[in-house]
Parts: C-alpha cells; sequence; structure tokens
C-alpha cells in the first residue's frame, strides 16, 4: 500500500491550489482515505476524509465551504481542492489511509496507519 501526494507550492492569500494522493496497493473503493496537515508547533489535523464506500465526507471546520475532496476512482487518485486559502492554511499536507477505517469521521479523528509523503503548502499574507 503507497500513497504518493503531490500540488503543494507557494500561493498568495485567496489563491488555490489542488492536491493530488496517488493509491496503489489497493482500491479506493474499499476504505476511507483523507488529507491530514500538521502546522510547525502545531499538532497534526485531519482537514478532510472520504469513505469510498457511501461518499460520505468529513470536513474540519477550519476547511469547511473551502476546501473539497474528491475522488477518481479509474486512476485511483484522491484529490483536495483549496480556494481561497488563507496563511494558517500553511502546513505539510498528508494523505492517509488505514484499511481498518471505512468511516470518513472515523478516519480524520484517528491515527491512520498509512501515510504518504507530505507536501508543503505556504500561504502568503
Amino acid at each position: 500500500v503507497q500513497l504518493q501526494a503531490s500540488g503543494g507550492g507557494l500561493v498568495q492569500a485567496g489563491g488555490s491550489l489542488r492536491l493530488s494522493c496517488a493509491a496503489s496497493g489497493f482500491t479506493l473503493n474499499f476504505p476511507a482515505i483523507g488529507w491530514f496537515r500538521q502546522a510547525p508547533g502545531k499538532e497534526r489535523e485531519g482537514v478532510s476524509c472520504l469513505s469510498s464506500l457511501n461518499d460520505i465526507v468529513h470536513y474540519a471546520d477550519s476547511v469547511k465551504d473551502r476546501f473539497t475532496i474528491s475522488r477518481d476512482a479509474a486512476k485511483n487518485t484522491v484529490y483536495l481542492e483549496m480556494n481561497n486559502l488563507r496563511p494558517e492554511d500553511t502546513a505539510v499536507y498528508y494523505c492517509a489511509t488505514d484499511l481498518g477505517h471505512s468511516s470518513s469521521y472515523a478516519l480524520c479523528h484517528s491515527h491512520p496507519t498509512t501515510w504518504g509523503q507530505g507536501t508543503l503548502v505556504t500561504v502568503s499574507s
């Protein structure tokens, strides 16, 4: 099971970025999968998670109405569309999954077993 995240970068406040997470070794039709982030000096936060069983999504309050998680089953890839970015969104973003979780809420509030490498998102003011 491998996850490959990409798409981070430097953007001005109010701008947009799209992160991608390509999965291999399992299909996105089974587990929940999601995006987490960790800023310097802060705890890791579950940003958004998607249940592939029923397409139920979970968002952290801090990103609701700005971020959108989606998946492309044909490409076995999950995306995080981030709009209206704020300086406080600056963090290393990780995609993660856990074959024992099919609930988006549970995954976002757990410690997933499988992580991709992080991708840095920097939002300048």
